[in-house]
């Protein structure tokens, strides 16, 4: 399973509601090449067990990174129609579920998206980049400000409106710049997430070692192994509040 990407959507309730206020689902297509019988016997029973997998019929590679993003925005604007957040997160990332929570409390509810902002991307025209993009793809020399597809956060009423907006925007590679031209359309800026006393990124994109105090006043962290995530994350649960 260790090449099969996976996205994490992490929704949170409307206050009052029965049920717990963050939900985690895990959205993923099917494997690009080889049998995928032992893998989706493997995703079967991860989701009887947890019921947290949504599985769509496309092949999951980083080229169909913005179909899937689409498909995560429709399927979120349909069935989840009650709640106030949700982020679309990396399977890589640390999530501070605490401070996130903390910080949507005063977010505003609608037309709201945040995270590590690029305010001033452009498209890499090198045919051998990673990112690279023709000018019959992308004709424009700049992009308009997005938020890093690591992770970011919006008001959900955002989900069907951007699900809308790409009815209009030519599908490209980049999910995240992506993302960015769906808000243009929509007249949506992205807010850049910042704490009130250092100024300093709550969304970090860069790798960074564990430190529990640090990462308490962060939202994400960047690049980590499923095995390292295990081993921070209940050294985190426990000791966070005493930062």
């Amino acid at each position: 399973m260790a090449d099969f990407k996976g996205v994490g959507l992490r929704i949170a309730a409307d206050h009052g509601a029965p049920s717990p206020d963050t939900l985690t689902l895990f959205f993923t297509g099917l494997p690009e090449t080889g049998d995928l019988r032992p893998i989706q016997e493997e995703l079967e029973h991860e989701s009887r067990l947890h019921e947290d997998i949504i599985q769509m019929d496309f092949m999951d590679s980083y080229q169909n990174l913005t179909l899937k993003t689409l498909m995560m925005m429709k399927w979120l604007g349909s069935h989840c129609p009650n709640t106030s957040f949700a982020m679309k997160v990396d399977a890589d990332i640390f999530v501070n579920v605490f401070h996130l929570k903390d910080r949507l409390r005063t977010s505003p509810t609608q037309s709201f998206i945040t995270g590590s902002v690029i305010w001033d991307g452009r498209p890499r025209r090198d045919p051998s980049s990673k990112w690279y993009l023709s000018k019959d793809m992308y004709p424009e020399d700049s992009f308009p400000p997005y938020v890093s597809g690591a992770g970011y956060v919006f008001s959900s009423d955002l989900a069907g409106r951007i699900s809308w907006a790409s009815r209009s925007v030519q599908l490209i590679p980049m999910e995240d710049v992506y993302v960015g031209l769906c808000l243009r359309v929509l007249g949506v800026r992205p807010v850049y997430s910042r704490s009130l006393f250092f100024l300093r990124n709550l969304f970090e994109i860069r790798k960074l070692d564990y430190d529990r105090c640090t990462f308490a006043g962060l939202i994400i962290v960047n690049n980590f192994e499923p095995s390292e995530l295990l081993r921070v994350w209940p050294d985190f649960f426990k000791g966070h509040a005493h930062c």
